[in-house]
């Protein structure tokens, strides 16, 4: 058996788009992604079928889930069903890093 293992440093930074870079790592029914978020990066409501567990490391956000909103800081945790549309804010003048688990796997991450 071949173990697929990696260390988050050699994965390189991927621009999702202007204030908002991810780095991923998946295996055959889960994809972990990391997310750095800057202050007032584009706002942009999506939805997507996989099962979604968000995991807050630092900073401070809003996440908007459906139509509720939760603040999460370092070590907040929330949870957003498949096909529920959401998006995150940034709270303050530093960034965030949230760390995302997607169920199914994302293989388009990467």
């Amino acid at each position: 058996m071949s173990i697929h293992s990696i260390d988050w440093e050699a994965i390189d930074w991927v621009p999702v788009r202007p204030g908002i870079e991810r780095k991923a790592f998946s295996g055959n029914g889960a994809t972990l992604a990391l997310h750095r978020l800057q202050p007032g990066h584009e706002l942009k409501p999506h939805s997507h079928p996989h099962e979604q567990i968000v995991y807050i490391l630092e900073g401070l956000v809003d996440f908007h889930i459906g139509d509720e909103v939760v603040r999460l800081g370092a070590g907040g945790l929330a949870h957003i069903p498949g096909e529920v549309v959401h998006y995150v804010e940034v709270v303050g003048d530093g960034p965030a890093l949230n760390l995302d688990v997607f169920t199914p796997a994302r293989p388009e991450y990467g």
